[in-house]
């Protein structure tokens, strides 16, 4: 199943581009959804071809095994990744930013997930998720430009 989700950010696109390679950033809009916590060294920048691992944890409390990502593009258009853990084995991550004008940018999240019988929820929870990881990216955002 396919999620995607758009939103106009206020902030230009290079802006969105440095604060999406930050692993703080990634932790600040997760929550409290999700915690990603680091197994292991992890870069503070996403670069292609890096692999991370981390302790995910469902709204912050129930583990939920090691979430591992694998990132494939990373440039000013957007990130790739793909990522699995022990629970969903395919979560193919796609961020794409399109600059509107110098002080917006279209932000596009596109995941597409399979986990057997328990797709469905997780597409559920993900939608959830992914709404509101975009409400917390504006509201850092609009911090960042005041």
């Amino acid at each position: 199943m396919v999620i995607r989700k758009t939103s106009v950010f206020p902030a230009s696109r290079e802006t969105v581009f440095e604060k999406l390679q930050e692993l703080e950033t990634l932790q600040y809009i997760a929550r409290p959804y999700a915690t990603f916590e680091p197994a292991g060294a992890v870069g503070s920048v996403w670069a292609a071809g890096s692999e991370s691992s981390f302790y995910f944890r469902l709204f912050g409390i129930i583990p939920y095994g090691i979430h591992t990502i694998r990132v494939v593009r990373v440039d000013p258009g957007g990130i790739s990744s793909r990522e699995s853990n022990p629970h969903v084995p395919v979560w193919n991550h796609d961020i794409s930013l399109v600059m509107t004008d110098e002080c917006h940018t279209e932000y596009t999240d596109r995941v597409e997930i399979h986990a057997g019988w328990k797709t469905f929820f997780i597409w559920l929870w993900a939608n959830a998720f992914y709404r509101h990881r975009q409400r917390k990216w504006i509201k850092l955002l609009e911090g960042e430009e005041k």
